[in-house]
């Protein structure tokens, strides 16, 4: 039987809350590799995220989004760091519920329209979205993140003090 210390851990989360840079402290502190699957993405196909969205198209990127994640799930001693538009695939939800710890990082509206300046660059779906469109995305995508083993809330924490949370929680 696997151990369980051995599964990957699998961060989701909204756009922006921090899952590559609590991921990579995450990795850092429990001696685990970060596979940050965007930029995995942008190496296989030597483009940024937003020019894979203008080239080929979102339906494509997130059908290799799920080739990635499915591949690196299976492995052991991971940190992922799933983009935040993952776990729109119901099939994505089911390979990460199965086979990784799942954490949900949380941040709240506020505090996410505090980060949304540095964000709206390089993510495709913000880009020509008002304020009301992003709170309106925001809270629809939600939804999406309500299937997880743990879920932190990041709004008052700094990226160690959330890598050490989530290392204690497990």
């Amino acid at each position: 039987m696997e151990r369980e210390d051995k599964k990957s851990i699998a961060l989701t989360g909204f756009m922006g809350v921090g899952k590559t840079s609590i991921g990579q402290a995450l990795a850092k502190k429990t001696g685990r590799q970060l596979i940050d699957i965007d930029a995995e993405i942008e190496k296989a196909h030597e483009l940024p995220v937003p020019e894979i969205f203008r080239k080929y198209g979102e339906e494509y990127f997130r059908e290799k989004e799920k080739e990635m994640i499915q591949s690196y799930s299976q492995e052991k001693k991971k940190v992922l760091s799933l983009g935040g538009g993952a776990f729109l695939q119901p099939e994505v939800r089911e390979i990460c519920m199965a086979s990784c710890y799942v954490i949900h990082l949380e941040l709240s509206w506020d505090k996410w329209v505090d980060r949304c300046e540095q964000l709206i660059e390089t993510r495709p779906v913000l880009q020509g979205k008002s304020l009301d469109e992003m709170k309106t995305l925001f809270h629809a995508r939600k939804k999406i993140y309500q299937e997880y083993h743990l879920k932190i809330n990041t709004d008052y924490l700094s990226i160690d003090e959330a890598a050490d949370e989530i290392i204690q929680l497990l």
